[in-house]
């Protein structure tokens, strides 16, 4: 007779939210596969056995997001389709003892530093001769590289260190490590995320080491792209940028949220830093790095925020010209500083805000990504899709910025090389080229 085999069951893996999230959702099916235990990341099939969420709590739209998915696998568990729902991430972090009241369909909540807890459900143990190994969900040719948790900075409309805890930093030869990991694999690409780059270790060394840090990873063969996301402007540690002058490997690229620029709003959003002050670090670093490529994030409709308040961040972006521009309307987020204050600006009025900021900067773009017309860039492939081929310059990230668009009949390319194209056409968002051979 023979023996009875018993099935590993089926983990499927669904990640909400930012980057951050996505790499430790690597990190969790890493963990999950080396201990023989099938894991699937947004997979359709619908034949798991075991789903865990990774949620977001940022917002208001994230944490709606995260709920209304967790009570579509609630419903999945209800009606027998999938054996355990497991929940994990920020949303669990922070409103773990509420959500278990409300979806008891859940069998466990985990934090967003509970990684252990959560293996423990699979009867394993968290492998740390895995360091640095990380199966990555991203295109193969480019990967996040997070090099520290949490944040120690007061900004009174975020709940990130409610949920993420105090900065901790990786120390710059652990990240060393994982760079050769993930070069190992193809990556040619590395963007370094954080809650706050530039705080990177002070906590570790006593003194910030991120321009070391990019000393270091540069010399990491196979790595042709680093990329900086996530800085903090205030006390901005100019050897960041010296560094990216330096390094060729080091895009000329610097992702600066600067939230508002009326010295008011500033104080009330305790960003500890002024207009003036803002404006000088710009200048700063495209004097030091000629050909940047700033992009930044704003928040519009914090509370008090006046019509003169919001027409001072307007002229702002007018006088600035970021490359790249994203908006964020004020979400009022319990147990912030800013929750103290009343959320006076109506939903229709930071709608209208955003879509003001956003008209502007369409016009700048607009004019930035004609000046590219004729010129010849370096340019990563991405993918092909519907008869083109789809690609970014050293100036754009991911998801968030502009495409580089070829018409794949011109000639075959591969996703994850590099290639010249001399850019042809130029609209808001997005440049199109031929490839020059």
């Amino acid at each position: 007779m023979k023996a009875k085999t018993i099935r590993k069951e089926r983990v499927h893996l669904i990640t909400l939210g930012c980057s951050k999230n996505l790499v430790d959702s690597e990190n969790i099916m890493t963990q999950l596969k080396a201990n023989d235990i099938p894991v699937t990341h947004e997979d359709d099939t619908n034949d798991a056995d075991v789903v865990i969420v990774n949620t977001c709590g940022f917002i208001d739209l994230a944490k709606e997001e995260s709920v209304n998915t967790i009570l579509h696998y609630a419903a999945a568990k209800t009606r027998k389709e999938i054996n355990k729902l497991y929940v994990t991430g920020c949303l669990s972090q922070r409103y773990k003892d509420d959500l278990t009241l409300e979806i008891p369909e859940v069998d466990a909540w985990f934090g967003t530093m509970d990684l252990p807890g959560l293996l423990a459900r699979f009867n394993v143990d968290y492998r740390h001769e895995l360091l640095g190994e990380r199966k990555i969900t991203t295109p193969m040719h480019y990967a996040y590289l997070k090099i520290s948790e949490g944040c120690n900075r007061t900004c009174s409309f975020c709940a990130i260190p409610l949920m993420r805890g105090k900065h901790i930093s990786r120390s710059i030869e652990d990240l060393v490590v994982e760079a050769r990991s993930l070069a190992r694999q193809g990556v040619r690409e590395i963007m370094l995320i954080a809650q706050e780059l530039t705080y990177y270790g002070l906590d570790l060394y006593k003194e910030r080491r991120l321009a070391d840090l990019m000393r270091a990873l540069a010399e990491v063969d196979g790595i042709e792209w680093i990329r900086l996301h996530y800085a903090y402007p205030s006390k901005f540690p100019l050897d960041i940028l010296e560094t990216m002058a330096e390094i060729p490997k080091v895009c000329n690229y610097l992702d600066m949220p600067l939230q508002h620029a009326d010295d008011g709003v500033l104080e009330r959003m305790r960003r500890q830093i002024t207009r003036s002050e803002t404006e000088t670090l710009v200048a700063e670093a495209r004097r030091i790095v000629p050909g940047i490529v700033i992009r930044t994030t704003l928040l519009v409709g914090f509370p008090g925020e006046t019509e003169e308040e919001f027409e001072v961040l307007c002229d702002f972006v007018r006088r600035m010209r970021f490359e790249r521009v994203g908006v964020f309307q004020y979400s009022h987020e319990e147990d912030t500083r800013a929750y103290d204050l009343t959320d006076d600006v109506p939903p229709e009025i930071k709608t209208e805000r955003a879509n003001r900021i956003m008209e502007i900067q369409r016009e700048i773009s607009l004019e930035k990504n004609q000046m590219r017309v004729d010129q010849v860039e370096q340019v990563l492939i991405d993918r092909m899709e519907s008869g083109f081929y789809y690609g970014r310059s050293t100036g754009d990230s991911p998801e968030v910025d502009n495409e580089v668009i070829i018409d794949a009949s011109l000639g075959y390319l591969r996703t994850g090389d590099f290639v010249q194209v001399k850019i042809t056409e130029a609209t808001e968002y997005d440049v199109y080229g031929v490839p020059v051979m």
